[in-house]
């Protein structure tokens, strides 16, 4: 969502990425027409706008005080589209890292991840139907976020990163850390912003699973190991790929459907254009 919306204009405000977009009134139709675009495309689920307005960003670009504010936002403009829409489609509430992204190192102050969790949680609570751990670098994260959010009784999807030859940025393996996750009974467990290459090399253990299986695919040329991505626009960075293109989008997911995915979704770089060949494949 966020990069799709610096893509349509939206001038980034610090390191907020796409919550630049929710501190800026003006381009909050953006946001709408965006989940729109989405929903048109074929997509089935939404996700709300609020990546970017975790704590520590909003603190470190003097917005900490928006903070309810934000998030509150991100969850009205994504059902306003859904209403728009007039389709039975679901939200899911963006619970990104509480620190930085693709990063394995959450920092020693645990009660600031977990109370980050659990406050942004509370906020997206009635707009959602779901809750998507979203971006998880390792298993430490992935259970303070579990835990943190369990009291609300509402889904929870378990989004997991994973690069390196299939390895969590932790450097854990993904079917360890998604067998421990699976306890909490997740509705589903992804490979959340990925590289087609590094999303091929676990989708073996997937398998494994008795829980829901699926991914994320980013199109990002590459994310280097310890990278972090708190500039205003990661694209400059980390590049755009010009080979996944809306056409081999498609054979890539039916290749993997065909192996047993079964939460089949775009991030990073994957437009309405891309999601829009997958209604082949429902």
């Amino acid at each position: 969502m966020g990069q799709e919306l610096l893509n349509r204009g939206v001038k980034p405000y610090g390191t907020l990425w796409g919550a630049s977009a929710l501190h800026n009134k003006k381009y909050h139709s953006t946001v709408v027409k965006t989940h729109l675009d989405f929903i048109n495309a074929g997509a089935q689920v939404i996700v709300t706008n609020s990546f970017g307005s975790r704590k520590r960003r909003l603190i470190e670009n003097g917005l900490v005080k928006e903070y309810k504010k934000l998030n509150t936002i991100a969850g009205k403009l994504a059902k306003t589209a859904v209403c728009k829409s007039k389709k039975k489609i679901l939200i899911a509430g963006s619970l990104p890292p509480q620190n930085f992204t693709y990063f394995a190192d959450i920092g020693k102050d645990l009660q600031f991840i977990k109370d980050g969790f659990k406050s942004q949680a509370r906020i997206l609570y009635p707009y959602v139907d779901f809750f998507y751990l979203d971006v998880m670098s390792s298993l430490k994260e992935c259970l303070i976020g579990l835990k943190a959010i369990r009291q609300f009784n509402k889904k929870i999807l378990v989004g997991i990163h994973i690069r390196n030859k299939g390895l969590l940025p932790s450097g854990e393996k993904f079917i360890t850390v998604a067998k421990k996750i699976e306890k909490f009974k997740p509705i589903g467990i992804i490979a959340s912003c990925v590289s087609v290459e590094d999303l091929i090399m676990v989708m073996k253990d997937a398998k494994k699973l008795k829980t829901p299986f699926g991914f994320k695919i980013n199109a990002f040329e590459h994310i280097p190991p310890g990278w972090k991505p708190d500039s205003n626009n990661p694209k400059v960075q980390l590049g755009k790929r010009k080979d996944l293109t809306p056409k081999k989008f498609y054979k890539i997911c039916k290749i993997l459907k065909s192996k047993g995915a079964k939460i089949i979704g775009g991030c990073c770089e994957i437009t309405p254009k891309h999601i829009k060949t997958l209604k082949n494949l429902v």
